[in-house]
Formats: structure tokens, sequence, C-alpha cells
């Protein structure tokens, strides 16, 4: 691998002391016949960036007929056609067309050069960079940069030559104190080459390091073969680190890249977590209430059974007109009915709800001896009724009449019988 190469050169409408100008160049690029008379078998060039060399030209032409310079009076006038107002840059790749073509290798080597060097390009000039074209009609693999000074209302293509520009600010600002015009003239024209060192090392940051070129060639250092072989050797070593960097690089904003979708994977399962979490919490808190509502309703259920239960109870079934079949019959449904809805939340309730399944299964246990119970009572109906009889006997008259005023429904079935005492119809 060689060094880079990239020059740049600003042209005018009218053609200087070699004949150049800005027809000439467009000619030129474009592969006219009398234009490229250098070239031994010329071929149209290739659009790599923007538009062609015709369309560039319009443009150009069209832009300059337009442009106006302000002047004193108020008035305007044409931009001279010395004026520089077209902006070139070539840049060459040192391997030769022939290897290029005999080795894809190198082919691939050039093509990256390529894009890197538009790249740069872009970065230099913006929306002013108009086209790129690549030749390969000549020696060297090699590309042709147009830049149009339009963001510039005096279309000046030298305000893209960093040479010129500064050497223009120093002489504009004038001598310093005690500097005469030759010293200031000096100073200008190092200013000029430290611009265009900065230039060509811009150059080199961005394309010739990465591409493996060195910043000069052996000729302007006067390096012996040896030495520009090694140094050949070491441009070569730190293209390869560079590239090995770059690697790196890729792997590990790759390996970023998967971490951070694992990372947010497993952030989405933890939050489904969550969810379900809450989801099971709800549902058991709703078993919870639901067994404790149902433990009420047994609570109430076997209070009621008790009502009716025993002497006592049987004397209230026959006061309430016997409703004691109907009772026992609504709290045989209602409580198998609770049984089967404990029985089914029961299952997913937690291990804090044992506890109050053991309690809810003694009054399960206790209402269906309250039932069972209040069902005797259907089959000693007849007993009941000796019972009430045997119960009116043992109370004292007065009671009976008080007790038969109060109860209405009473009345008719209170007689008196022959040894003074009162029995029931």
């Amino acid at each position: 691998m060689g060094f880079q190469f990239i020059h740049l050169e600003s042209f005018s409408r009218k053609a200087d002391s070699s004949g150049r100008g800005t027809d000439f160049i467009f000619a030129e690029a474009s592969r006219k016949p009398d234009a490229s008379v250098h070239v031994q078998n010329p071929a149209p060039p290739t659009v790599v960036y923007g538009v062609g060399v015709e369309a560039v030209q319009e443009i150009h032409d069209a832009a300059v007929d337009a442009a106006r310079i302000s002047v004193e009076g108020g008035k305007t006038r044409k931009i001279r056609r010395d004026q520089k107002t077209l902006h070139t840059v070539v840049a060459s790749h040192p391997y030769t067309m022939a290897e290029i073509r005999d080795d894809p290798a190198k082919r691939k080597e050039a093509e990256e050069w390529e894009k890197r060097t538009v790249s740069w390009l872009r970065s230099q000039y913006g929306d002013d960079l108009r086209s790129v074209i690549r030749h390969e009609d000549e020696s060297h693999y090699h590309l042709h940069a147009y830049t149009l000074p339009q963001s510039d209302p005096g279309f000046k293509a030298l305000k893209f030559h960093p040479g010129t520009t500064a050497k223009r600010e120093i002489m504009a600002a004038g001598p310093v104190d005690g500097e005469g015009i030759k010293a200031l003239s000096k100073r200008a024209d190092a200013a000029y080459k430290a611009s265009m060192r900065q230039w060509q090392d811009s150059y080199h940051e961005s394309v010739g390091i990465p591409c493996g070129l060195t910043r000069l060639g052996p000729q302007r250092r006067r390096l012996t073969r040896d030495e520009w072989q090694k140094e050949k050797v070491q441009a070569q070593a730190l293209k390869k680190t560079i590239q090995r960097a770059r690697e790196l690089k890729d792997s590990g904003e790759a390996f970023l890249d998967r971490t951070k979708e694992r990372a947010a994977a497993i952030q989405a399962d933890a939050l489904k977590r969550i969810e379900d979490a809450k989801r099971i919490t709800a549902t058991a808190a709703a078993a919870q209430d639901h067994a404790r509502k149902a433990r009420q309703e047994a609570t109430d259920m076997l209070s009621n059974a008790q009502r009716y239960s025993g002497w006592a109870g049987r004397l209230r079934a026959v006061w309430d007109g016997f409703r004691k079949s109907r009772i026992a019959e609504a709290i045989r449904k209602e409580f198998a009915a609770d049984v089967e809805r404990v029985q089914v939340f029961a299952k997913t309730v937690q291990e804090r709800l044992k506890e109050e399944e053991r309690k809810r299964r003694e009054a399960e246990r206790q209402a269906h001896e309250a039932a069972r119970e209040t069902q005797a009572a259907r089959d000693a109906a007849l007993r009941a009724y000796l019972d009430r009889d045997r119960a009116y006997a043992m109370l004292p008259r007065e009671k009976l009449d008080e007790l038969a005023m109060s109860t209405p429904t009473m009345q008719h079935t209170l007689r008196p019988t022959a040894n003074g005492t009162v029995s029931a119809r």
C-alpha cells in the first residue's frame, strides 16, 4: 500500500494560462474528445454521489448568470469572469487499475477507500457538494468532487480553500506592532501552509489511516527503500489495529444490545409475575370474603335451627302455626347450597384460611344435627299434640285466659274440660 493523494483547486469561467476554465473542467470530467486527449481509451465516468457532470455544469452556469454583487451607489453587477466559481477536489488511490481489476480483495479495499472519501467530502462541504464521480480509464482508481458556493451570495468558490482563507484573514487584519509588510506576508504564507497541512491531516485521519495509507510518500522525505517499506508495513499494521478496534466496538455494541434485550425481557416477565400475584391475592381475598359470608349464613341458619330444637322449640313451632316442616326444608336446602359453595371456594383459599375452614366444618356439623332434629319433629307430630295439651294443662286458668285473649288464633282451639282444665281442639 502507498501514500494518500488528495488535491484541491478552484476555477473560473475564464481559462487560466494553461487553458483550463470551468467549461474545460466539465468537458474533461465527462470525457468529451477535445478535452480527453491525455486518456488513451476514454470511458464515461461513474456517478458516486449527487448528480452527473452535465447537471452540475447546468446548475453552475445558471447560478453564475443569476448572481449579483452589490457596488457603491446601491447598484449591483454581475460577477467577473475571472472569479473562481467552481471548487474541485481530486483524490486518487495508490492501487493501479490493473491491480484492482485482477485482485477482488484490492477492489474491495478501493471501494472502502471510496466510501470513506465521499463521507469525508460531505463533512467538509455539506449541501454545496453537488457531485462525486469516479474515473477508471486512467492509470489509478480516482475520484473527482465538484462543489458550488451556492450558500455564498457572491458565489465565491475560494471560500472552500482553507489555505487561501487563512492567508486572506491574516492580510486583512494587517500587521501587528513592529511588523513590516514582508513579515506580514511571511506570516500569512505560514498560515496558508498550516491550514493546508491541517486539511491533509483531516483526510489522513478519516480516510488514510483506516485504509492503511501513509501521510507522505518517500521522495518528499528522502526515505530509502527499506525505510519506505518499513513505513508501509507500519501503516498496514495500524490499519489492521483500527479494523480490529472497530470490530471490537461493533461486538461490544452488539453485546450491549443483546444485554438490553434480555434485561427488557426479564423486566417484562417480572411485571407479569407481579400482575399474576396481584390477581391471586385478589382471588384469595374474594374467597376469604365469600367464606366469611358463608360462615355467617351458616351461623344464622344454625341459630334458626336451634330456635326450633328441643322442648321449647317444639312449643314455639306449635305457636307459630306448625311451620316446622317448612322451616326444616328451607334449612336443608339453604345449607346444602352453602356447603357446596364453601367446598368449591375452600380449594383456592391459602393456608391462612385453614382455621376458618375448621370453624366452618363445625358449623356445618351443627347445622346438620339441627336439620335432623327438625326432620324428626315431623315424624313426632302426634306426640307434639299431646305435649301441647299437657303444657296447657300445667298452666293456671288465668294464664290460659290471658294467652287466649292475646292470641286470637288460639281462642277457638282452647276448651274447658269436665274437671275444670282446658284442652286444645
